[in-house]
This record gives C-alpha cells, structure tokens and sequence, in this order.
C-alpha cells in the first residue's frame, strides 16, 4: 500500500480584504472587519468619469471637487446593472485604490477583494472580470459573488442551527437562514431569495427600472412641461431625491392635484412645490419650497431674508422657478406600475408574489418573515409604506409578513460583504488565489464561484 501523501499546508491569506461594491451609480468600498462600521469604514465612490462645460475631466472620487454641475456629461462604466466599460472602470479604481493620496490605497499584491456583481451577469463579462483583476490589477485572492447574497450576513439573529456550528468561531457571521432580498437601485430592482446565503434561482426576479429611469422620466416630464433639461442628468437627479414621493393613493393625489390646477381654485394644495434650480453662482444647490412662497422651505430659508408676499411674489428676476405636482409621485410610481410608460412587466410587488409563488411551499413563510429592502430607492418617502400595503393584500392573511430595510440601504450590500469579510475560516473555502486562477484558467474560477453563492 502507497504512503498517504501529506496534505500541504494552506496558503495563508493576505492580511487584508477589500471589500468592494461596485454598483452602476456609486461604489461602496471599504476594507473587511469583523466590526465594520459602514460610516466610517465605507467610503462612496461616484462610478463614473465626468466632464464639466468648462471641459474639466472628473474621475470617481474627484467629482466632490465640482462646484458647477450644469451640462455635465457623465461617463459609466455599468450599464444596465452589468460591467462593461473596463477601460472606464480601471481608471477609477486606479484613482481610488491605488493613487498615492488614494484613502482607500493598497497593495493589491498583499490585498484580497472581494467584488460584488449583479444576479444573471453574462459569462463573458463574469470571465473579463476575472482576467482583469488577476492579470491587469494581480490581487492576491479574490470572491466574485453577487451582490444580494451579501446581505444575507446583516442580520442581527441567526440561523436554528447557529449554536451546533462549532466550526466556524463567530457564529454571527452566519447567514440568515431564509432572506428575501429586494434591491432596488441605479439600473434595475431584483427580488433575490436567499437559502443559507444562497440565491434560488428559479425564484430570482428582476424589474429593468432603477433610478437611472426614473430621472430620464423626470427629464422628460420637466423638460416637456416647463424648463428644458435633458442635458442636466446631474440637477434632474437631485430634483427626484428633493422632491419625489411614493404616493399611498395614486388615484386620490392625481385628481387632488388637477383639482388645484383649475382657475376657480385658489385653496393651497401641500402637494405642489416650487423649485428653484441651481444657478453655481449663488446658489450652488436647488431647493423646493411651497408654491407661491415668499419665503424658502428648508436650509436655504436662514439666507433668504423676507421677501414680498402673495402668490409668486417671492420670485427674484434671477431665479429659475417652477412648480411640481403630479410629477412628484407620478415618476417612482412607474416601479409599482410599469404599464405607465407601455413596459410589459409586472410591478414590484407583483414581483415579489411571482418570486415567493416559484420556491417550494416549505420556504415561503420564512421568506415572507424576513423581507429586506436595500438600495437608493428604498429611501423615497412613501416606498416602503406602498410595498408593505401592497403585498399585505396579496399574501394569505394567516402568514406573517415582514418587511425592514436597514438603516443605510446604500451602503447594506457592502457591509454585509465586510462582516463576512472579516471571518478568516470562511473567506479561506471561497476565496481564489492568483496561482490557483493562473494555474487553472477561468473556466475553472467560474466553476468555483458558482458552486460557492449559487449564481
């Protein structure tokens, strides 16, 4: 009988792993702990190149040092949810990871990522990703994963069988055990199921409307209505995020606000704002305040002074006013009904029923226990109280239904990244070193990706 070889010692992993988030709008990045703290740990980095009018190039991070945003021109590397601009993408990573001054500056060659990706990513892109980062950036290791299944490592209760694990040191870095996972973002809202940390697949659900659409239809709503703003992606955004709204009652504030439209009405309706845009003189920033005002709603209001009373009286011969109604709620109500705009596809709540209705019958009241909202639109007023409505009349009344979102949707995804990060024992099954990946091609790292969060 042959010896039994001895088994070589495992590699040890680098000493620290960065965690990286890389989402269409905005990525969230930060390096791994077992305490994370997402304020102080995570760091926002606009995902895009800009160019301003006075044709200054921005790049990521760079942007916060714009102090005019009016015809700005936006480069993004991720379109429709999936990375496909790499040339872009270097070069923001490059200006965020690896600058000198870079607050977030490594040595990728004693560094580990992990990286998220949105569910159902092309292969062809999934195998780009791979090569780039191992032969391009060279990490030392790296964890392709998608991006919902990190979550599953936020919540703050654990799995039945937390206390018979004696394998893993920190049982809290566990994953939820059955999470139904809404991400609603930039580019497109998935409902993901989530068994253990890993996505079901045939349950998994996804909506092509995301913040990016919303402001186009803003856009156009505006520019069609009042003011021509199709080339001011930049300002339109920072309308939605000022002034939109969920409506509990579409139909109801609909017929509220032509009620308030017609010249025998002169009673003040809380639904209609002005807003005055930006001049990046003055005013570096837009700002709503009641319609017809003379005094200006929120922070802006310590510098206005008093001004003239009556209807209209408080607009200066400098401003840029108008006043919003219906589109305040009529925009995000595409996500609850995108017949709106003639998109053959059903709404999010509508959504989530299809995704519970696809897993087996055994799951769905755990799923239906632990629905967890995450991404920038889950932070419009009104959002959270629509879905939770909606879904309560569709789900049997004896099941329990409950629906949270963290305290920063925003930045959910990458800390649950950066708690799982920080467990040693678990990122050493997972992770791909940059030998084993030059050893055994992507192929084979696709293989192993796949069989560890179920994409």
């Amino acid at each position: 009988m042959a010896p039994r070889q001895s088994k070589t010692a495992p590699k040890a992993l680098a000493g620290r792993t960065l965690v990286v988030d890389n989402g269409a709008y905005t990525i969230k990045a930060g390096y791994a702990s077992q305490t994370p703290n997402p304020d102080e740990d995570c760091h926002i980095i606009p995902n895009c190149i800009a160019r301003s009018r006075d044709k200054r190039i921005y790049v990521g991070a760079q942007l916060e040092e714009c102090r005019d945003f009016g015809e700005m021109a936006f480069r993004r590397p991720v379109e429709k949810g999936y990375l496909v601009g790499w040339e872009a993408e270097k070069e923001i990573w490059e200006q965020s990871f690896f600058y000198q001054n870079a607050k977030l500056k490594c040595d990728p060659h004693e560094t580990n990522l992990l990286l998220t990706e949105a569910p159902n990513a092309p292969q062809p892109l999934q195998s780009n990703c791979d090569q780039i980062v191992f032969e391009e950036f060279e990490f030392a290791s790296y964890y392709r994963c998608m991006g919902p299944t990190l979550n599953a490592y936020n919540s703050t209760f654990l799995n039945s069988s937390t206390n018979n694990a004696p394998s893993f040191p920190h049982p809290t870095t566990l994953p939820t055990e059955c999470l139904l996972l809404i991400d609603t973002g930039y580019s497109h809202t998935t409902v993901t199921p989530l068994h253990n940390g890993r996505a079901l697949q045939p349950a998994l659900r996804r909506l092509d409307i995301g913040g990016k659409l919303l402001t186009n239809y803003l856009k156009e709503l505006i520019s069609i209505r009042h003011f021509g703003l199709m080339d001011e992606p930049y300002i339109v955004n920072e309308i939605k995020e000022k002034v939109c709204f969920v409506s509990s009652d579409f139909a109801r504030d609909l017929d509220r606000v032509w009620k308030h439209r017609r010249p025998d009405t002169t009673a003040p309706n809380p639904l209609v704002l002005d807003y005055v845009l930006p001049d990046y003189d003055a005013r570096q920033e837009g700002y709503a305040r009641p319609h017809g005002a003379s005094t200006v709603v929120g922070a802006a209001a310590a510098g206005a002074g008093e001004r003239g009373g009556g209807a209209g009286a408080g607009v200066e011969a400098n401003e840029d006013v108008f006043s919003l109604g219906n589109e305040r709620f009529v925009v995000p109500e595409l996500l609850f009904t995108p017949s709106d705009i003639g998109m053959k596809q059903a709404g999010l709540p509508q959504m989530v029923i299809q995704s519970l209705e696809a897993l087996p019958e055994s799951l769905r009241p755990g799923m239906m226990a632990n629905m967890v909202v995450v991404g920038g639109n889950a932070k419009i007023p009104g959002f959270m109280e629509r879905l939770e409505s909606e879904l309560r009349s569709m789900i049997p009344a004896e099941n329990l239904l409950n629906l949270t979102q963290p305290s920063d949707p925003v930045k959910a995804t990458w800390l649950g990244g950066a708690k799982m990060g920080g467990d040693q024992d678990r990122m050493k099954g997972i992770l791909v070193s940059r030998d084993d990946y030059l050893e055994n091609g992507y192929s084979w790292v696709a293989r192993h990706f796949n069989a560890t969060h179920g994409g």
